[in-house]
């Protein structure tokens, strides 16, 4: 049976987008990305987003959907990504989700558990409180500290799951990670991501960044900037957006390209080592044709 659902996943400059184009225009489908910062409006440079020209060939889902002064969690793109997954299914298509967002990605693939302890709304509101003071690093820290291996499942940004997992934890004294939440999968689906060689995505992944400066990244920031986004605003936070912050703040560019490249390149090993745990992930060929005619074997069985 062909899949309900296809993925092309992978690290960044690894061509994930222009595979999901062609394959799209082949089924006659369409996208839904799964990236954290192509959510945001305005943020079009640093993110490498999909051109007017090529989400003309294809629709496109849950680009450009929320203001850059707004946060954005894995819950929320679970709760507008489902639909439309759902929406595609009942006509007929096969929805591609791509994207190097590993969490948005799990959020509608499996139906992730939040625990059977019940709530406590001391705890719940004493967290919600510092996210909303301190920030979701705080928060976060707080979970890294007491229960480590739940901050490998749960993304910062989720601070529904991350104040879930601090309840358990101080409501217990027994960890969220000890728990046994089988991942339910919701629908069939096979998942692909590009295979290249370590050197040549590192070479790929740089002139992505030069690409990047030389169409006005820095000015890009700035107007964000002037639109009143500091450090604080999640959007800020993503790679090539937090390094041209700290630059403009500081007032030193120099350097700030090879430190986007090196942000990047450690990025990608972590999204690499993320993807690796995709159960069924087929690695296609870098050649995006000869990907394609990988891919349409699959998933024509």
């Amino acid at each position: 049976m062909k899949p309900e659902i296809i993925i092309i996943c992978g690290p960044t400059a690894s061509g994930k987008s222009a595979l999901a184009i062609k394959l799209a225009k082949t089924l006659n489908t369409e996208i839904i990305s799964a990236d954290s910062l192509a959510i945001y409006k305005h943020l079009d440079i640093g993110t490498a987003k999909p051109t007017s020209y090529e989400q003309s060939l294809v629709k496109h889902h849950l680009i450009d959907v929320v203001e850059p002064t707004s946060s954005f969690s894995v819950s929320d793109y679970e709760s507008l990504a489902l639909p439309i997954v759902n929406d595609l299914i009942s006509k007929g298509k096969t929805p591609i989700i791509c994207g190097g967002t590993g969490f948005y990605i799990n959020s509608i693939l499996y139906k992730l558990g939040y625990g059977q302890v019940e709530g406590n709304l001391e705890i719940r509101n004493k967290y919600i409180n510092m996210a909303k003071t301190q920030g979701v690093d705080a928060v976060y820290e707080v979970l890294q500290s007491v229960d480590k291996k739940a901050t490998e499942k749960i993304h910062k940004n989720d601070i529904v799951r991350v104040v879930r997992a601090l309840e358990i934890y101080f409501s217990t004294g027994k960890r969220k990670s000890d728990q046994n939440d089988k991942l339910e999968p919701r629908y069939s689906y096979l998942a692909f991501a590009p295979n290249f060689d370590r050197q040549e995505l590192y070479s790929r992944i740089d002139k992505r960044v030069d690409i990047m400066m030389e169409s006005g990244l820095v000015d890009e920031v700035k107007s964000l900037i002037d639109m009143g986004i500091d450090k604080n605003n999640q959007c800020m936070q993503g790679i090539g957006y937090k390094e041209t912050f700290d630059a403009l703040v500081s007032g030193d560019l120099s350097g700030l390209s090879d430190l986007i490249k090196i942000n990047s390149r450690h990025y990608a090993k972590r999204q690499i080592t993320f993807f690796k745990r995709l159960e069924g992930l087929n690695y296609v060929n870098s050649n995006k044709d000869v990907a394609i005619s990988e891919m349409l074997k699959l998933i024509n069985g």
